[in-house]
């Protein structure tokens, strides 16, 4: 995953900043002596963006549980953990000292078009940074529109300046940084459980629209694949019919709250008939078929 906002950042700053237009200009090794070297033989000014440390943001953690419907189950879990990328962002000239030109004054330059580039693009959007370049092949697709929370310059500072340019090899005098902190999701991967679905309700305006399915299934418990399930309104005028999949699982979608009867019939089995009343998280979304 980091490395995946380490390659979003380089673009951005290729994308956005002046004199920046090759991947070489943009590193993310220590700013250390071996740094200096390749930013002498580069000859052009660059940017080292060093991820420093990785906290939790305990402000965002929570243990709500979610609810998401995806292919006809609802797959519930805890919402993923939050960890606030710690970036110092330093810029780097390649000219000599000399009477005439000050690098100093050339890396202040550069550092302020970076400030301003990364103050523009907050909250950080991967889908946006890339735009018209569109997103790399590989990138999570849970993360293109994602809002990435991101703090520019913050007031208190990095507060172990000092003691990171002392772990530096070498004589590394202190220089202005930007720092810069990026919140991302820690996905786990195995925290969601997936279970047939029951009943999601979404708010359109001020309406409320909801999604309810379960599963068809025999005496044995058994799924009943391809049974016709038909949505009524309590005087058995119908309203819609799907017909269960696979593993006897059927959806209905974009309803209004109130009374519905569920009809499910298949061959060779007695038609099941269940009232209920949406939303709702009973057991009428288990229609079983003797």
């Amino acid at each position: 995953m980091i490395a995946h906002v380490d390659r979003m950042l380089r673009h951005l700053l290729i994308s956005g900043v002046a004199g920046i237009d090759a991947e070489t200009q943009v590193r993310f090794q220590p700013p250390d002596d071996t740094w200096k070297q390749y930013v002498a033989t580069l000859e052009r000014d660059a940017v080292n963006v060093y991820l420093v440390e990785l906290r939790e943001n305990r402000g965002l953690r929570s243990v709500e549980r979610t609810h998401r419907l995806v292919d006809g189950e609802l797959r519930t879990g805890v919402p993923p953990r939050r960890a606030d990328l710690h970036y110092l962002i330093t810029a780097w000239s390649a000219a000599a000292v000399t009477p005439a030109v000050e690098p100093t004054v050339d890396e202040h330059d550069l550092l302020y078009r970076v400030a301003a580039v990364l103050c523009e693009a907050e909250p950080v959007v991967p889908k946006r940074v890339y735009g018209a370049a569109g997103l790399p092949a590989d990138f999570p697709p849970a993360l293109a529109e994602a809002e990435l929370p991101a703090v520019v310059m913050p007031g208190e500072g990095f507060a172990k300046y000092a003691e990171f340019w002392g772990t530096m090899a070498g004589t590394h005098p202190w220089r202005p940084a930007i720092y810069l902190r990026l919140t991302i999701p820690v996905e786990f991967g195995t925290r969601a459980t997936a279970v047939p679905a029951t009943t999601v309700v979404t708010r359109v305006a001020d309406e409320e629209l909801i999604t309810f399915g379960g599963t068809v299934v025999d005496a044995a418990g058994e799924p009943v694949p391809h049974a016709r399930v038909r949505l009524e309104r309590p005087d058995g005028t119908g309203i819609g019919a799907v017909e269960s999949d696979e593993d006897g699982r059927y959806l209905f979608q974009g309803l209004a709250p109130g009374d519905y009867r569920v009809r499910a019939s298949a061959a060779g089995l007695a038609e099941r008939v269940v009232a209920t009343r949406l939303p709702d998280h009973g057991d009428a979304y288990r229609l079983i078929l003797t």
